[in-house]
């Protein structure tokens, strides 16, 4: 009965399913961190879209790109039917829920919001990177 209900789908919609949900996330970070950007005097926002680029490009490499190749490998093991949720683990999903928690807290935290544009950039820009590698093993079918 419950195989029934589970919404399968081909295993390459995965990496879309992948793709979109990195780049929703990383865009509404990347928009939230320029919107507090905005606070700070003027000529201080492009050392500190600098510091996001530099921290986006060096979390990607550092540490997200191996969590992406991951990611598209189980999938690629998958069966050629698969659950759409199935584009991340159960870890990814408690990954998930603790980011989107601190990320909460941190929003309603007494921490001005303008020091939160740089983590909230380079974090938006890692998840945005991310998502093009989705997107391109997706097309690449």
């Amino acid at each position: 009965m419950i195989s029934r209900c589970k919404p399968a789908v081909p295993r390459h919609i995965l990496f879309a399913v992948a793709g979109a949900v990195w780049l929703f996330a990383g865009g509404m970070l990347c928009f939230r961190g320029i919107i507090w950007m905005k606070a700070f005097p003027m000529g201080t926002d492009l050392p500190l879209a600098l510091a996001s680029i530099f921290l986006a490009i060096a979390g990607y490499f550092f540490l997200f790109s191996g969590i992406i190749v991951k990611n598209i490998n189980r999938i690629n093991r998958l069966p050629e039917l698969a659950c759409v949720f199935a584009f991340t683990a159960v870890p990814g999903y408690i990954t998930i829920a603790m980011m989107i928690t601190i990320g909460i807290m941190l929003r309603n935290s007494s921490l001005p919001r303008q020091y939160l544009t740089v983590p909230y950039i380079a974090m938006g820009g890692i998840l945005l990177v991310g998502s093009v590698r989705f997107f391109m093993r997706f097309f690449k079918r």
